[in-house]
Parts: structure tokens; sequence; C-alpha cells
């Protein structure tokens, strides 16, 4: 009895059909598989398909990890369980080829534990955690995805109230995850909670998915509204969008959206910016059909340039192209270059410096607006998030806050500065391009497109200033602004800071040692050596002066040298920032393990634009690190 999803045309699972008609597999299959899992905060993540291969299209996986997938349902259902009777999970998932089998044996297990289920099957990742945000009776979410990931790889993002869940309750939940996969008794309870499955109420389930989805889609346009416009008030999001309109019958404005087969294929993306009076034309919008390479970098971006240029020659107001990744929580932008007409890539750290800007200046100009209300501003942002951010911040009298790598890290340093009286309006990590805009808790490809959107069209009722005008303001470059300014316009005048690029080779290395905390030691001891050898040369080519190291771990940024700045495994974030002869901070080099990959990512950020400076700096990090990988000899 299979059953399909009429939006999608894709099929659920039949729920008459147990998932190990083949058989069970031997604890130590489960368990070989279990150690390519990688798991953080940010989400559990491993390759799932049967061939193994990352860029596979199967929708097979192994039974072993078939069973991981029911460990893992298994673990969040034990969580959600404390303290709720019978638990309400959403359960949704990216267009991954293995995410309905996935889907199959956590339904199951989530229904023999005595959770109920709202499955919502292909559903992007904000609007899920929206959803999640706004409907009172759910006690949380579990999304099947690998985010930016080849299309081989799948895995799972457990959250509630709107975001991931991090900081202890996440290392509570892989600490259960791997004491459960320590027990050769877990394959068994696996299938036995699979075999007690209510059928009926599993069909139930599946049939009344496409309701579900549907309300997710007109709660997640709801709370979009509310983010865009920075208010609860319909009769506020409706002049928001009424503003833009009006500017766009002078300015007119166009999107390209190659979505890549995406889950945002099934979004708000073409109601919202339509909604705006902004012209939106979608490609390659089928969830599933998946064309090109996942991660939307280098010449995953290429189709969207060619497809913005032709667009553009024939419609001078299609300027901004976009590109999703497979769950649609990150979109990286191109933009039509006024000065030549071709289409180019906004690298990650000038897309969030621009999503920064425009809502900053959206701030400002809704703050004098309100009789110059007095409010105490930040932004939180991760440790490798360049200082062109902190440029910025300074001119709209903001401060910046720095957590670790990571959404949930820099969500939960985002909270606890409004706890302090602090309205933290945007937060995100500049390492990875894209904003999170208050109140959502994940990074939306939408709020970006509507930072970009306010910059070019927003001005503030009964106010003559638009955004660009009031930067050009505040940061002492009013020289630099004119009527018919362009989005290239408004990039000339960032702070200028050339910044190693997160998906550069040059920005990863492979690391033997370990033990992040013995390389760190040794790191610190070979950079103490060089300085000193190196001071005088550091003045005079880098008018390098000073230094301070800083280490990241969760929502903290501690200054200091050594093992008593670091606490546990020591994988946070280390960074050393320098300054100037006036002391001034100009320019840092930072590193860390990653969380998500096997991979040590490393990363130079200078004030100027002086990729020759850039190369240096990395150069010698990436030596120093060498070096404390060797044994620091």
């Amino acid at each position: 009895m299979k059953i399909y999803n009429k939006k999608t045309g894709i099929f659920m699972a039949d729920p008459t059909e147990a998932p190990f008609k083949g058989g069970l597999p031997a604890y130590k299959e489960v368990l070989n598989s279990s150690r390519s899992l990688i798991l953080s905060a940010s989400g559990w993540r491993k390759v799932f398909a049967i061939d193994n291969s990352e860029e596979s299209m199967t929708a097979e996986i192994s039974p072993a990890d078939k069973v991981l997938a029911g460990i893992a349902a298994l673990t969040f259902a034990g969580y959600l369980k404390k303290g709720n009777k019978t638990p309400r999970v959403l359960l949704g998932m990216d267009s991954r080829p293995t995410g309905p089998v996935i889907c199959d044996v956590m339904s199951r297990v989530f229904l023999s534990e005595g959770l109920e289920i709202k499955n919502l099957f292909i559903t992007a990742a904000p609007e899920i955690m929206a959803y999640s945000s706004t409907t009172p009776d759910t006690d949380g979410f579990a999304y099947i995805s690998a985010s930016h990931n080849p299309i081989g790889h799948n895995g799972f993002k457990f959250g509630k109230e709107g975001g991931v869940i991090g900081g202890k309750d996440s290392a509570a939940l892989i600490d259960s995850f791997l004491e459960f996969t320590a027990d050769p008794g877990i394959i068994r309870k696996v299938h036995q909670l699979i075999e007690n499955t209510d059928t009926d109420l599993y069909t139930q389930t599946l049939e009344e998915s496409e309701k579900w989805k549907k309300e997710a889609y007109s709660a997640y346009l709801s709370f979009s509204k509310n983010t865009i416009s920075d208010s609860e008030s319909t009769e506020d999001q409706e002049a928001f969008f009424s503003t833009i309109r009006e500017r766009t019958a002078s300015k007119p404005t166009g999107l390209i959206g190659e979505l890549n087969g995406s889950a945002r294929s099934l979004s708000i993306d073409k109601e919202i910016i339509s909604a705006a009076g902004v012209g939106c034309l979608l490609f390659n919008n089928t969830p599933g059909k998946v064309v090109h390479r996942i991660v939307p970098e280098g010449f995953s971006l290429d189709m969207c340039k060619e497809l913005l240029e032709k667009h553009h020659k024939k419609n001078p107001a299609f300027v901004i192209g976009y590109v999703p990744d497979n769950d649609g929580d990150r979109g990286n932008i191109v933009f039509i270059n006024s000065r030549s007409g071709k289409a180019e890539i906004l690298e990650a750290q000038e897309v969030f410096a621009l999503a920064v800007l425009g809502e900053l200046a959206f701030l400002y100009s809704r703050n004098n607006q309100d009789n110059g209300r007095n409010r105490k501003l930040a932004v939180a942002v991760n440790g490798p998030t360049s200082m062109r951010i902190d440029r910025i911040a300074e001119s709209f009298g903001t401060e910046v806050f720095r957590a670790e790598v990571g959404e949930a890290n820099v969500v939960t340093l985002a909270r606890s500065l409004r706890d302090g009286g602090y309205t933290v309006r945007i937060l995100g990590e500049g390492s990875n391009g894209g904003n999170i805009t208050h109140p959502a808790k994940v990074r939306d490809p939408i709020n970006t497109i509507f930072s970009l959107l306010k910059l070019l069209l927003y001005k503030a009722p009964g106010r003559e200033n638009d955004l660009f005008k009031i930067w050009c303001t505040v940061s002492g470059q009013k020289d630099k602004y004119k009527e018919d300014f362009s989005l290239y316009d408004i990039l000339t005048t960032l702070p200028k800071y050339t910044t190693t690029r997160a998906n550069e080779k040059r920005a990863i290395m492979k690391i033997a040692t370990a033990d992040h905390s013995i390389l760190k030691n040794r790191y610190e001891k070979i950079f103490l050596d060089e300085w000193k050898r190196k001071k005088e040369y550091l003045k005079d080519t880098l008018n390098i002066h000073s230094w301070k190291e800083i280490n990241y771990e969760g929502t903290k940024a501690v200054e200091g040298m050594g093992d008593t700045y670091r606490t546990g495994k020591a994988k946070g974030g280390l960074k050393i920032v320098f300054s100037d002869n006036n002391g001034k901070e100009t320019c840092y080099i930072w590193m860390r393990g990653s969380g998500t990959e096997p991979v040590f990512r490393i990363l130079a950020d200078i004030e100027g634009e002086d990729p020759e400076k850039e190369e240096w700096l990395l150069n010698w990090h990436r030596e120093m690190i060498k070096k404390a990988d060797k044994g620091g000899k």
C-alpha cells in the first residue's frame, strides 16, 4: 500500500512493508556505520547512500543505517518525553533521495514510543522551524538533512521553539545516542519498535502530511512577514511591503531563483517576493530534481549567473539571483555589476556585511522616526566573521559580540544579549554567508534577499532618505551617494578587508593530531617564538605592533593564552588578533577543527584590499600549525 505525496509525486512509504524485510544487520555493521556519523550541535551527518558515494542519487540505505536512523529517533523521543505524556513532534526533510526511507524508520519509532507526528515530508528548514516557533502545542522538530553536504549524505537536526538544540542539551542528546549505540541489544530494540508500529495510525499520519505542510507554509509566510518588517502588526507589515511596492514603480527590480531541486521548491519564495512588487522567476524548482552540486559556492552558481545575465539583457530590472542549499536555509547571491553588465558572485563575507548594513540602517531609520528612541544595539557573530562587521556596526553605534562557530552558539549568544537589554536585530556567521534576522533562529535566504532589497528600495515612511543615503552619511561617505545607485555602488562603500574565503582549498588543512589541546599548546609556543623573531618585520611590513589571543567556546570569547583559557577537548576556535601602532585592531588569524567535516579550517582577515598581505598571514599561520602538528619540531 504505497502512499505518495501528491504535491511532489514522491513515494513516502508503505505502512504495511517492514524496513528490514531483508534481515537485520550484525552489530558490528551498525557500530562501523556509526563511526562515520559526525555529531555536532549543527547536525548529525554521514554518507547514507547504500553505495557509499558522496554524489550518489540512490534512494537506498543499508540495514545498518536504518538502525542508526531508528536510534536517532529513539534518542530524540527520550528527550521529548521528559515531562511530556504525549509529545508532539514535527517531522520533515530536505529533497535528498535517501530522505523518505530515513523518515519511514523514524516515523515508526516515534509512533511506537507514543509520540504524535505532524509529518511535513519535504519542507525547507526555515519553514519547519518557523512552524515550530509559532505552534504552541509542538514540543520539538526532527529534520532529516545534511544541509550543504553532497547529495549522498544525510543526517538529522533536532530542535524546538524555532531553533536547533544547542549547548548542554545538544551534548546530552549526543551522549544518549552514543550510549544506545554502545549496546549490542539496540538492534533488537529498534526492530521491535518498528514491528509494533500501529499500521492504521501510521497510514493516517502519512495521509495527513499535505494538510500539515499547507499549515506550515501559512505559518512560515506570516512569520517571515513579521521578521522582514520587524513587526507583529499586520498593518505595519502591509505598510512595509507597500513602501517597497511604491519604490519599484520608479525603480523596477527583479530576482532570479535557481533552486536546484531543493526543499525551497515547495516554499514561500515566489509569493513573498512578489508581495513586495519585485519580479521573481524561479528555475529548477521541482523538489528532488537536483541538477548540480548541492553546496551553493563556486561553479555551483554558474547556472544562476547565466540565467541572471540572460534575463537582465531582456529586462534590466533583474539584478539579483540566489541559489539555496538542499534544505533551503542558506542562499548564496549573484548580482549584476552595473559597471560591466555581467553577473558576479558575492562572497560569503560580503553577503553578510550587506545584510548587517541593511538591517542596521533599517533600525536606524525607524529609531529616528520613533523620536530618537535610544536602544542598546548589538550584532552577534561567530569568531571568523570579518572585522568589516565591526566597522559597519561602529557607524551605527552598535556593539559586536562573538561566539564559537555554529548557529546554535550565535543564536544563544543573541538571546543572552537580549536578556541583558540589547536589541539584536541581526546575527549570523559571516564566514558562511547568510544572516539570521530576529525573531528567526536560522539562516534564511528570504531574509537575506529582503535585507538587500531594503538597501535598494526602502525609504522610511515620511522620510526622504533611503537606507543607502543614511549609510553614506553615518560612515562619512556622502560623496559616494547618488540617486540611481545599484548594488555594486553599495558594495564599493563597504569597509575594505581582504578575507580568506571559507570554500577555498587554502582555508582547509588535514591535521594528524587528534588532541586539539596538545596542538594548540604547541602552536602557542611556536607563535611566541615566531613573534620574537618576526616582530620587527611585522612592524615594518604590516604595521603590526601588538597582539592578543582569543579562545571561543560556546557563547564565550575568552582572552588569554594557554590551557587556563580553554576547557574540555579544546575544540573551539583560536584567534590571534593584531593591532597597529595606535592600538587599533586591524587583522587576525584563526583556526578550528570542523564540527561537521573531518577537516581543520583556517582563515586570515586583514584591513584593506591587499591579497598579498592576507596570503602572507595565512601562509605564516599554516606553517605554524604544520609545525605544531608535527610535534613542534
